[in-house]
C-alpha cells in the first residue's frame, strides 16, 4: 500500500476534523486500515493501542464480525427507511432495548446521529416543553465551565470553551454558565453546602426562575479532566431543578454504554434525569448513531398539546435502520460478554497502575476519573510545586506527546481544557493484559515529557 500516495491526496482532499492545518501537512499522520482488539494498524502494518477507544466511542474494540454482520444483513435486507409516520424492525428494537436500560421512566428515544445533535435535540425538546406549558419565556439553559457539549451551533452555545466557540458567535442567548466540580470528589461534607451547588442556585435566581428551561451536565465531565462529581451531587442537581420547575438534562455521550460500568452514568450517581442524551458506545463506534431519551410523564404533556401533540423535531438519517441494527447488535454483545462486570473488575486495576505512575513521575500532578474514563494532568515538576509555564504547556501538547505517541505506538489525547491533561480510555473490553500494555505506553510518555521538560 502507497502511504505516501495516501498521505498526499488525504493532504489535498480531506478536510481534517480538529487538527490544524500545519499539522496535517508537515507530520506523518498514520493511516489507519485495520483494527483488532484494542489495536488499529496503519497502512505500513504498525500496531497501535487504542488508548481512547478513537473517540470515546469504540467500546468493544475493533474487528468484531458480529456487529459487521448485523450491519451486512440488515443493509441487504433494507438499506433505508423513515421514522417519519412510520418505523421499521431495528429502530423499534433498539428503542425498546434502550428504554429497559434506561433509568427511571426514562421511556422514549429520539434517535438522531451525533452527540452534538442529541444535545441539539435535547435544548429544543426543553424549550418546546415549556412552550408547550404556556412558559414560553424559558429558554435558558444552566450549563458548567468548560463542559463540552457539541458542535452545531445550539449545542456549541450550550459548551463552556470559549476558544472553540469565539470564531462562531453570536450563539444562542441565555446560557447560564456555573462552576464545574473540579476539586470536589467523594465525600465533601454536606453537597448543599458547596459552592458549585450553591452557585447553580444562585445562578437560576440571577437569571429568574421563569425564564429558565434546564440545567444540563455530564455525570463525569469531559472537560478540565474526568471530573467525578462529589457525593450528592446528581441529588442536589435533582432537588434544584425541580424546586425551580427546571428539565435536568444529563448528557451522557460518553458516560452511556458501559465507560462508567454502567448502562447509563446515572445509574452509578442513583438520579433520574428528565432527558437523556447519548450517542458513541451505543453502537460501539460501528455506524453513527445518537439519540435523546425522553421521560414518558414529559413526553405525555406534550404530546396532549392542542397545538400539534409532537415534538416538532426529526432528521433524515435519525433512527437509520443500519445504525440501529448495529445498536442491537452492541447491546446484545454488551449483555453475552459480560462487559460492565468488567468494566467495574479491570477499572480500580487501571486506577491503581495510573496511581503508581503518578508516584514515579513528577510531571504528573493528580489524576482523576473512574470506570473505564480517566485524565491524567500534568505539571513541570509536582515535588517542587512548579507549573508548566504557558509556552512549556503549548510544546508538551502540540511537540512532546504527539511524538511520544507516535514513537511508541499509543493513541492517547492531549487536552488544554483548562489545564494540561492526557485522556485515558481504553475499549471496554480491555483486560489486565491489555491494561499492563497501555499503561507500560503511558509510562514511556509520561518519561518523554520529563526529558523534555527540566
Amino acid at each position: 500500500m502507497d502511504t505516501a500516495n495516501l498521505r498526499a491526496r488525504a493532504r489535498q482532499y480531506l478536510g481534517p476534523h480538529f487538527t490544524p492545518r500545519r499539522s496535517w501537512q508537515q507530520t506523518d499522520f498514520p493511516v489507519f486500515v485495520r483494527g483488532s482488539g484494542c489495536h488499529l494498524y496503519d497502512s505500513e502494518q504498525r500496531g497501535y493501542f487504542d488508548g481512547l477507544s478513537g473517540l470515546y466511542c469504540a467500546n468493544l474494540g475493533h474487528g468484531r464480525s458480529d456487529i459487521a454482520t448485523a450491519i451486512g444483513e440488515q443493509a441487504k435486507a433494507m438499506a433505508y427507511a423513515t421514522n417519519w409516520s412510520a418505523a421499521h424492525p431495528p429502530a423499534i428494537e433498539a428503542a425498546t432495548r434502550i428504554a429497559e436500560l434506561a433509568p427511571g421512566d426514562l421511556q422514549t428515544t429520539f434517535f438522531v446521529n451525533s452527540g452534538s445533535e442529541a444535545v441539539e435535540a435535547a435544548v429544543k425538546f426543553a424549550r418546546q416543553y415549556h412552550y408547550t406549558r404556556g412558559e414560553p419565556r424559558r429558554t435558558k439553559i444552566i450549563a458548567r465551565d468548560l463542559a463540552y457539549h457539541g458542535t452545531t451551533l445550539g449545542a456549541l452555545s450550550v459548551t463552556g470553551l470559549d476558544k472553540i466557540k469565539a470564531p462562531f458567535g453570536p450563539l444562542l442567548p441565555g446560557i447560564g454558565r456555573v462552576p464545574n466540580t473540579v476539586g470536589h470528589t467523594g465525600d465533601c461534607g454536606d453537597p448543599a453546602a458547596l459552592d458549585c451547588v450553591r452557585a447553580i442556585e444562585d445562578r437560576i435566581l440571577e437569571e429568574g426562575p421563569d425564564t429558565v428551561a434546564a440545567i444540563i451536565a455530564e455525570p463525569v465531565q469531559n472537560g478540565r479532566g474526568a471530573l467525578v462529581p462529589p457525593d450528592g451531587y446528581w441529588a442536589e442537581l435533582r432537588r434544584i431543578a425541580d424546586r425551580y420547575g427546571l428539565l435536568l438534562v444529563a448528557d451522557e455521550v460518553i458516560c452511556s454504554f458501559g465507560r462508567l460500568g454502567h448502562w447509563f452514568g446515572s445509574d452509578r450517581f442513583g438520579v433520574v434525569p428528565d432527558l437523556i442524551t447519548f450517542a458513541k458506545g451505543v453502537t460501539a463506534g460501528y455506524a453513527p448513531l445518537g439519540g435523546l431519551i425522553v421521560r414518558k410523564p414529559l413526553l405525555e404533556e406534550l404530546s396532549g398539546d392542542r397545538r400539534g401533540g409532537m415534538f416538532a423535531h426529526g432528521a433524515t438519517w435519525g433512527g437509520h435502520p443500519i445504525a440501529t441494527a448495529a445498536a442491537v447488535a452492541t447491546i446484545d454483545a454488551i449483555h453475552k460478554e459480560s462487559i460492565l462486570d468488567g468494566v467495574r473488575r479491570n477499572g480500580p486495576e487501571l486506577r491503581a497502575g495510573l496511581a503508581q505512575l503518578l508516584a514515579a513521575h513528577r510531571c504528573v500532578k493528580e489524576i482523576r476519573g473512574t470506570g473505564f474514563f480517566w485524565a491524567v494532568e500534568l505539571m513541570a515538576d509536582r515535588l517542587v510545586g512548579r507549573e508548566f509555564t504557558e509556552a512549556e504547556s503549548a510544546t508538551v501538547l502540540g511537540e512532546v506527546l504527539p511524538a511520544a505517541f507516535a514513537r511508541i505506538g499509543l493513541i492517547l489525547r492531549g487536552d488544554d481544557r483548562g489545564a494540561t491533561m492526557l485522556m485515558i480510555a481504553p475499549p471496554l473490553i480491555a483486560g489486565p493484559s491489555e491494561i499492563a500494555e497501555l499503561l507500560h505506553g503511558v509510562d514511556g510518555v509520561l518519561s518523554d515529557v520529563e526529558s523534555a521538560i527540566p
